[in-house]
C-alpha cells in the first residue's frame, strides 16, 4: 500500500508535511513546509476590486472573509446610493430593505456558485423581506453566506514504473497551491501501478485547477473527473440551524383536543408567548427568559418530588453525580424551574453542548443534525397543571429533568454527537435507523454499573411509571447493538417491551462509531470545534428539494 501521514511540528510559522511511500520498492520521502491557517490570516494580500467566482473559489480567500464581506457590503450600499462606494465608506442614504439586498445579491457573479446561492436563498427565506437591516446585519449575512467553497473530485493512475508516484502527484498539487481534502489509493489488478481518487478545494473555473488537470494529464494517465453526488440538505455552520428551528411538526401552541390544557385559554396564551419567543430566537442571542407563574412552578415541584427518590435509586452514577452542580449553578431545585440560558452556559463549560429553544417537535433529521453541532433542542413550556404527572409531548420537565444532566457527561455527550454526525447527509432510510438508535439509547437506554442495571435514557428518567416498570423483570432486555436497534420498531403510546443495555458509554460510543461508518455516504464529515462547522472531505451537491421554510408563522388559538 501507499500512505500519506501528516505531522505537525511545534512552531508559529509553518507545519512539516511528510509524505512517505511504504511499498517495498519505494523508500523515498519528501517534506513540504505548509503555512497553517492562523499564519495565512495574517498574510497581507492586495484588496480585491471585485468578487469574481474564481476569487471566491480560491482557498486563500477563505482567510479573508472579513475583507470579502466588507467589499460586498460596501458595493451593495454604494449601488443603493447611486455612488461607486469604496470599501470601508458608508453612504449617507437610507439602508436598503432585505428585498433590495436579495435582488442585488441575485445579480452578482458569486451568486452563480451553488453552495453560495443555497446559503443566500436559505438565509433570505427566514427573513421578513420588507424589513430594513442595519449595516452590521448585512455584513453578517455576507460573512455567513460567502464563507463557503466548492470541491472537485477526480481519479488518475500512476505511470507504469510507480516509484515515488504519490510524491510526484502531490508535488503537482503543491506547485499549483491546491489543498487536498481527501485521498484514496488502490493498486491495479493488471499491472504494478496505483489508482488515486482525490478531492480538493476549487473547481474547473479556477485557473490553477485547470492547470493542475493539464499537469496530471501530462504526468499520469486516465485522468477522470468524478461526478458530484447529491445528498439531502444539511447545515454546514452552526448558525444554519436557524433555518429549520421553527419547522416544528407538532405541539407548540397548537394543542390537540385531547390535550389537558386544550380548554384552558390562559394556559394556551402562556404557551403561545413562550413559543413565539423561541420562534424568534437566533443563534448567538441569549435564550429568552421565561417568568414561570405559580401554577407552573407548582407543577414542576410535584414532578421533581416524585422523581428524585427514583433517580437516586435507578439513575446511573453519571446522572446523579451532576445534580449537586446543577443545583448550585442553575437553580435546579423543586421550587424553581431552571432557565435554559443558565443550563446552556453550564453545559457549554462542561462538554461544549449548548441548548437551543424550540417551539415544538422537530423532524428526526433536523433534531439529529443539531446533535452533530453539539446543540440540544429544548422546549420551555410546561405540562398542564391539572395532570402534573402526565404530558402528551416533551416539555421542560422532560428536557431538564431527563436530558440535561446526561449532557454534562463527556462520554454521553460524545456518544450523542456520534449519532448526530451519522445523520449528516443521510438518506431517509438511514435517518429512520438513526432515529430508532436514538430512541433506544438517549431516550430509553440502560447501562451496566458494577454489574447492576441503571438508567440513562431521558424518557425513563422523566417518567416515574415507566422508570419503575423498566427496572422490573417484565420487559425484554438486550445488549446495546445499534445494528439491531436500528431495525427495531417501537411503540410511542405504551411502555416499551424492549430495552437495550450498554456495557458502558465508551463501549456504546465505539459501537455507534462502527455503525455510523457502515452507513454508506458519498463523503466523510468531521466537526470543527474551533469554527463550529462541518468539514466535508469531497465534492457533493446539496439538494434543497424538501427544504421548505416558512417566512412567518401565526400562533393563533
Amino acid at each position: 500500500t501507499t500512505s500519506a501521514s501528516v505531522h505537525e511540528y511545534a512552531g508559529p510559522r509553518r507545519m512539516l508535511f511528510i509524505v512517505r511511500s511504504v511499498a517495498p520498492r519505494l523508500g523515498r520521502q519528501k517534506r513540504y513546509w505548509i503555512r497553517p491557517a492562523h499564519v495565512l490570516q495574517k498574510t497581507k494580500f492586495p484588496a480585491e476590486s471585485g468578487l469574481s467566482s474564481v476569487d471566491l473559489r480560491s482557498r486563500s480567500n477563505q482567510y479573508h472573509i472579513e475583507q470579502m464581506a466588507d467589499n460586498a457590503t460596501a458595493r451593495l450600499l454604494g449601488s443603493s446610493s447611486g455612488n461607486d462606494t469604496l470599501v470601508g465608506t458608508r453612504p449617507s442614504t437610507k439602508l436598503p430593505s432585505w428585498r433590495d439586498v436579495q435582488q442585488w445579491v441575485s445579480g452578482e457573479a458569486f451568486y452563480s456558485v451553488q453552495d453560495i446561492r443555497n446559503s443566500f436563498d436559505l438565509a433570505f427565506a427566514t427573513k421578513d423581506l420588507n424589513n430594513t437591516p442595519s449595516e452590521s446585519e448585512i455584513k453578517d449575512l455576507m460573512k455567513t453566506c460567502l464563507n463557503t467553497y466548492d470541491r472537485t473530485s477526480l481519479a488518475f493512475e500512476t505511470n507504469e514504473d510507480g516509484a515515488g508516484s504519490l510524491i510526484d502527484a502531490l508535488e503537482l498539487f503543491r506547485r499549483r497551491g491546491i489543498n487536498l481534502t481527501h485521498i484514496e489509493s488502490r493498486p491495479s489488478l493488471l499491472d504494478p501501478t496505483y489508482s488515486f481518487f482525490v478531492s480538493f478545494q476549487g473547481t474547473l473555473q479556477d485557473n490553477n485547477v485547470r492547470e493542475l488537470v493539464n499537469d496530471l494529464i501530462r504526468h499520469t494517465k486516465n485522468v477522470t473527473l468524478m461526478g458530484t453526488e447529491e445528498v439531502p440538505w444539511f447545515p454546514r455552520k452552526i448558525s444554519d440551524i436557524d433555518v429549520f428551528c421553527h419547522r416544528t411538526l407538532d405541539a407548540g401552541s397548537e394543542l390537540k383536543s385531547d390535550h389537558p390544557g386544550f380548554k384552558d385559554q390562559a394556559y394556551r396564551e402562556r404557551r403561545k408567548i413562550i413559543c413565539e419567543n423561541a420562534h424568534r430566537h437566533k443563534f448567538g442571542e441569549p435564550i429568552p427568559k421565561v417568568d414561570y407563574v405559580e401554577d407552573e412552578v407548582k407543577t414542576w415541584g410535584i414532578v421533581f418530588d416524585k422523581l428524585q427518590p427514583l433517580m437516586r435509586k435507578f439513575a446511573c452514577k453519571e446522572y446523579n453525580d451532576v445534580i449537586p452542580e446543577l443545583h448550585k449553578e442553575c437553580g435546579f431545585t423543586r421550587d424553581n424551574i431552571p432557565q435554559l440560558e443558565d443550563i446552556s452556559q453550564y453545559l457549554k463549560a462542561k462538554t461544549g453542548y449548548i441548548v437551543r429553544p424550540v417551539s415544538g417537535l422537530l423532524s428526526s433529521r433536523d433534531f439529529l443534525n443539531g446533535l452533530a453541532f453539539k446543540v440540544f433542542f429544548s422546549t420551555q413550556y410546561i405540562r398542564h397543571h391539572s395532570k402534573p404527572l402526565y404530558t402528551p409531548e416533551p416539555d421542560v420537565c422532560h428536557e431538564i429533568l431527563g436530558h440535561v444532566p446526561m449532557f454534562a457527561n463527556p462520554e454521553f455527550a460524545a456518544f450523542s454527537q456520534e449519532i448526530g454526525l451519522a445523520s449528516i447527509g443521510a438518506t431517509d432510510d438511514q435517518i429512520r435507523e438513526l432515529a430508532r438508535v436514538y430512541w433506544f439509547s438517549v431516550e430509553f437506554g440502560q447501562c451496566l454499573e458494577e454489574g447492576e442495571r441503571k438508567v440513562y435514557g431521558a424518557g425513563l428518567l422523566s417518567s416515574f411509571g415507566e422508570l419503575e416498570y423498566s427496572m422490573s423483570s417484565e420487559p425484554q432486555l438486550r445488549e446495546f447493538d445499534p445494528f439491531d436497534a436500528g431495525k427495531q420498531n417501537y411503540p410511542i403510546t405504551t411502555y416499551q417491551p424492549l430495552y437495550y443495555v450498554a456495557k458502558s458509554f465508551q463501549d456504546a460510543q465505539e459501537r455507534m462509531r462502527v455503525f455510523a461508518q457502515s452507513l454508506k455516504r458519498p463523503f466523510n464529515v468531521r466537526y470543527n470545534n474551533i469554527t463550529s462547522s462541518l468539514d466535508v472531505d469531497r465534492e457533493i451537491a446539496i439538494s434543497t428539494s424538501g427544504v421548505h421554510i416558512n417566512q412567518a408563522k401565526s400562533y393563533g388559538n
